[in-house]
């Protein structure tokens, strides 16, 4: 069985399709669909039908991509056997959401290619939400996100540390127009928020939900760092985790608006399946997240 075959395979259950595995490998479609057509006939088994105008894995190609995870992992551990840290090679997947990638993770990735610098690290921006499911069926290696619940028993959850949420308005508001200590309001100033799907600020508007508080105007926009100058500009307020903010904090720039809410928080996790073979770079990233992440 060709090693590349498998790599193909799980190129496709990462991409999408077979195109999109075909740009990334950078084979033609016909190659791809060829590799397939050889690891069906090597198996005795049908790993993909057509739905629509799309191939989709069939129930057996689903779940014989744990198999395949295994057999890579294994290759690459071949491969990097007796060598040095500093020589070892391969492609670490992690998914990560943007606060976190953005405002913690810097250090982490400094020291982590320090450590290992043939590693290729691909990182991939997600809500948390959607995290578990993509370590879950192997399009990546690890998760890294706020804790969300309900990972089932395929995945193992490995807490990291907690972190305080804050409602923040620009230094220039008077806060006592934004007072949501007081129930039953109707508020004229605008929410604003990165991800509508966030868990922070989901979090927000089931507790100001059950106060009966309710924002006359929202405003989504896909950056927490762009949330962050239309705040300071006093284009409305936001809630996020505080060290998001903290630098705005102590240079003046923002406020903290207290709530009758204070004090929630999330909880940084990481997760990886529990069958998954934990390769030297997988090891060297958690030791160095768990050691850093503080």
């Amino acid at each position: 069985m060709d090693i590349k075959n498998l790599k193909t395979l799980r190129a496709i259950a990462e991409t999408g399709s077979f195109q999109a595995a075909a740009n990334q490998l950078n084979y033609a479609q016909s190659t791809v669909t060829f590799q397939v057509q050889q690891l069906e006939q090597e198996l005795s088994l049908q790993l993909f039908e057509k739905v629509g105008r799309k191939m989709v894995f069939t129930t057996a190609g689903k779940n014989l991509l744990p198999a395949v995870d295994r057999i890579l992992g294994t290759v690459t551990e071949m491969q990097n056997y007796g060598k040095a840290d500093a020589e070892i090679t391969g492609n670490l997947r992690i998914a990560i959401p943007d606060t976190l990638l953005t405002y913690r993770m810097q250090p982490i990735l400094k020291a982590f290619h320090a450590q290992v610098p043939a590693v290729q690290l691909s990182l991939r921006m997600a809500n948390c939400f959607a995290i578990p499911q993509l370590v879950a069926n192997g399009t990546v290696d690890l998760g890294v996100h706020y804790d969300v619940g309900g990972y089932g028993n395929s995945l193992a959850v490995t807490r990291l540390r907690d972190f305080p949420l804050v409602l923040v308005a620009s230094a220039q508001l008077d806060s006592r127009t934004v007072d949501l200590r007081q129930a039953h309001q109707r508020l004229t100033c605008a929410l604003i928020t990165d991800d509508r799907e966030s868990i922070y600020h989901k979090k927000f508007m089931k507790a100001i939900a059950a106060r009966d508080i309710v924002f006359s105007n929202f405003l989504e926009i896909g950056s927490v760092e762009a949330v962050k100058r239309s705040v300071i500009s006093n284009l409305g307020i936001a809630y996020l985790p505080k060290f998001v903010v903290q630098p705005e904090l102590d240079a003046g720039q923002l406020q903290v608006l207290p709530t009758e809410f204070d004090g929630q928080t999330l909880t940084a996790v990481y997760i990886q399946r529990k069958s998954q073979q934990e390769s030297r770079m997988l090891t060297t990233f958690i030791k160095t997240l768990a050691t850093s992440f503080v």
